[in-house]
């Protein structure tokens, strides 16, 4: 019942469904506070306890009782959605007569007051979330966990198993989960870590069904998707195809192939990138498969056609009548500078030292405003020492982050080589794709030096000079310049200046060019979504993903990628062993796992075919941010984890497919004997709610 599904008064299944560190999804699947969620959601928490002399990474990790439960290097976060608020009246009402370029600074202050009111006398937080770009929009008020342990994870070997090869694909065979404890105080409320902290009590916690599923079954998820787009323009549509996505492929592909080169000859490089590489990798070929899905699904015609039809009904409309003109301008005008942000971040941003010169941007400010009270005629000596006082002590603060970055980026002789790849490569691609009239002068006095076509050579000494003479080069170096700090040498600083030129270019011609493109979307898409819902009075319409948590529900479903080709809906571990490559990076087994396979050891969690089930196939929406989410069977039971989407439906963040949109979970009876039977810990299983 919608009760059981969402109740403010009693438990409900959206009491299970957490938001995992502000990114996934999990669920409590026990009433000791246990919560299951993908393995590579804690794949940051799980390689920064890892050490050479202890990889769990690697080796797995299962605690053997509450004591022995390890606690992350930075806090996790585990929230939980108390309630939510329609307030869509009460915000609309407050923005009637509110300009456009004024409408964000209002939204702030009516979620503030809404916010604060929401929560006055709890200790819950509050956040607003717009949805149809502007047509509604909803309060939910929120309970945040901060002790959080890590309680259990399989080897990476087959928690990534498949590793870049099979991300994305089917049929899969991962298993991809990570087990962590939420901790509270004693009043069951939330608490930052101590000693003395216990298990938090959810409100609801999840049944296990080991029952299984055939084709067809009802399959249903809660969630927390992260961002979609699906009341994108056509012009959108064309613009990823061609323009950003491809763009962000090639640029990220340089990053990978430099980490990769240095990660597979030493353990120690790989551990400290692993986590990095993990991150871009995921998107860089997210990013390749949805440009490619988008032009074989044809969203840029289906988007068309859609615009035509309510072109037609919008053409005896005053309101909307010049709707989809004012789209294609705003477009036309912005195409030119579309690059821009995107190699601002992917490009300029991308090198290790230019993510470390970026902290001295705030020393800049900072410097400058010293600067300009040491020059102060008028101000009184009391008050400008005091002022000078705090300025130094910001300094400070900034020094210590700036050192306490480069300790964590480890700038060892592997990655310094890995990271001067990166840098040159950067450069050459800044030169063939971002037009001359578009670069700051620094990147002009650069490329001016470039003879006869031949930039290689340019870039490389000039990358060999940056990496050879910059302040954030080594700890030593930034270490001794906080000890003089001097502002015309943060200022002559060549990876600084590099960076200050780009961002200074960015701020000053382009950024607010691209703020008022994004405004100008904005607007007019929360009017296209108003006007079909005229349109359409009897439509159904759902708002994009923004974090918020939401459900999804369908059935589970095979599917046919492509003529002559049929995808099964369920994969066992036949097939992960089919996989298998001794001593692969990506399809390596554990000894252990290939004797519990030969033996055919899979006890109650097998099949009645006698085989043991891996992942699965559900027609349900998926997208980032889901990864982790429950999935549940129609009485509310867990049936499995899901942690990715399919390569045929790679444009889902714009285009939701019906035909080929599949989510893949990890089937939790997989997940169980990975816990019980391969990691020895039938101790967590049996706090657990088991249906058998």
């Amino acid at each position: 019942t919608k009760e059981q599904l969402y109740s403010i008064n009693n438990s409900s299944l959206k009491d299970a469904s957490i938001w995992f560190n502000n990114g996934c999804t999990g669920e409590f699947v026990s009433s000791e506070g246990l919560v299951l969620t993908n393995h590579h959601c804690g794949y940051d928490a799980i390689a920064e306890l890892s050490t050479t002399q202890d990889n769990i990474l690697d080796n797995g990790f299962w605690a053997k009782d509450r004591a022995s439960e390890r606690v992350p290097v930075k806090p996790l976060v585990v929230t939980r959605v108390v309630r939510v608020d329609d307030i869509t009246d009460q915000v609309l009402s407050k923005l009637t007569g509110v300009a456009e370029k004024d409408r964000s600074a209002k939204l702030a202050s009516i979620f503030k007051e809404l916010e604060k009111k929401a929560t006055e006398g709890s200790s819950y937080s509050a956040t607003s979330r717009e949805m149809f770009k502007g047509n509604a929009y909803y309060l939910f008020v929120l309970e945040k966990f901060t002790d959080i342990r890590l309680v259990g994870t399989p080897p990476q070997n087959i928690g990534k198993y498949g590793g870049e090869t099979d991300n994305w694909m089917w049929p899969r065979h991962t298993g991809d989960f990570s087990m962590f404890r939420v901790y509270c105080g004693a009043d069951n409320k939330p608490a930052d870590y101590n000693a003395s902290n216990v298990p938090y009590k959810p409100l609801k916690h999840l049944s296990i069904s080991l029952k299984g599923y055939k084709e067809g079954d009802f399959a249903m998820i809660i969630g927390f998707p992260g961002r979609t787009n699906r009341y994108e323009f056509s012009q959108g549509v064309a613009l990823a195809t061609d323009v950003v996505d491809p763009s962000i492929v090639n640029l990220r592909a340089i990053r990978l192939k430099a980490w990769k080169e240095q990660m597979v000859q030493d353990e120690a490089t790989r551990l400290l990138l692993s986590s990095d590489y993990a991150s871009v990798a995921n998107y860089w070929k997210f990013f390749d498969g949805e440009a490619e899905q988008l032009k074989r699904n044809k969203v840029f015609e289906k988007k068309a056609a859609e615009e035509k039809v309510f072109g037609q009904w919008a053409s005896s409309r005053e309101e909307y009548k010049s709707l989809l003109y004012d789209i294609d301008q705003v477009y036309t005008l912005y195409k030119p500078y579309a690059l821009q942000s995107t190699y601002m971040r992917e490009c300029i941003g991308a090198p290790g030292i230019m993510q470390l010169a970026s902290l001295g941007f705030a020393l800049d400010a900072l410097y400058f405003e010293k600067d300009t009270l040491m020059k102060n005629k008028t101000m009184s000596k009391e008050e400008k020492a005091k002022r000078i006082s705090l300025i130094d002590s910001n300094i400070l603060k900034i020094s210590k982050k700036s050192i306490e970055a480069l300790a964590d980026f480890s700038y060892t002789d592997r990655i310094r080589t890995a990271d001067k790849k990166i840098f040159q490569g950067m450069l050459s691609m800044y030169y063939k794709n971002i037009p001359a009239n578009q670069w700051p002068a620094v990147f002009k006095k650069i490329a001016s030096k470039i003879k006869n076509g031949n930039s290689e050579a340019v870039f490389a000494k000039y990358t060999e000079m940056v990496l050879s003479k910059s302040i954030f080069a080594s700890k030593e170096k930034i270490e001794a310049f906080f000890k003089k700090p001097s502002y015309a040498k943060l200022l002559a600083d060549p990876a600084f200046a590099l960076y200050k030129a780009h961002r200074d270019n960015y701020m000053t011609n382009f950024k607010p060019k691209v703020d008022e493109f994004m405004s100008q979307s904005v607007a007019l898409g929360r009017k296209y979504i108003k006007g079909l819902m005229e349109m359409y009075p009897n439509r159904y319409f759902y708002p994009d993903a923004n974090s918020s948590q939401r459900f999804t529900y369908g059935t589970i479903r095979s599917y046919n990628p492509k003529d002559g080709v049929h995808f099964n809906y369920i994969t066992t571990i036949d097939g992960v062993m089919e996989k298998y490559i001794p001593g692969d990076y990506e399809f390596d087994l554990p000894a252990r796992f290939i004797e519990l396979y030969k033996a055919k050891d899979y006890g109650r969690y097998a099949m009645s075919n006698g085989k043991l089930p891996v992942a699965f196939l559900s027609d349900n929406d998926i997208t980032g941010g889901n990864s982790g989410s429950p999935v549940m069977d129609g009485d509310g039971n867990l049936i499995g984890i899901a942690f990715d989407g399919n390569w045929e439906a790679m444009s889902g963040n714009i285009h939701f497919d019906e035909t080929f949109k599949r989510t893949i979970s990890v089937d939790i009876r997989y997940v169980l004997w990975l816990i019980d039977k391969f990691g020895g810990a039938g101790h967590i299983v049996a706090e657990m709610t088991i249906i058998e």
